[in-house]
């Protein structure tokens, strides 16, 4: 609390070291991207608006980011990378 009163961050060291182990992140910055606006349960469709694209395009970008991250699908993707820090 004193360090942050101070107006300096603190980090707690078993999230830095979490966050350190996991290494860099797989995910391209379109990836991530779309991932995050997943995160809330947003349809495709949503997705897309927000994010410009089309939704061929959204649903590529949550492929690839599921298979670089050995999900099974956009959910699991979301949650690992969250676990990672990647988004």
């Amino acid at each position: 609390i004193r360090t942050v009163h101070a107006g300096n961050r603190y980090v707690d060291p078993e999230l830095a070291a979490d966050a350190i182990a996991a290494g860099d992140s797989p995910l391209t910055v379109r990836e991530a991207e779309v991932l995050e606006l997943a995160a809330g349960g947003a349809p495709v469709a949503e997705i897309a608006e927000r994010a410009a694209l089309s939704q061929g395009t959204v649903r590529n970008y949550l492929s690839s980011a599921a298979s670089k991250l050995g999900a099974e699908n956009r959910h699991a993707a979301v949650r690992l990378a969250r676990e990672r820090g990647w988004v």
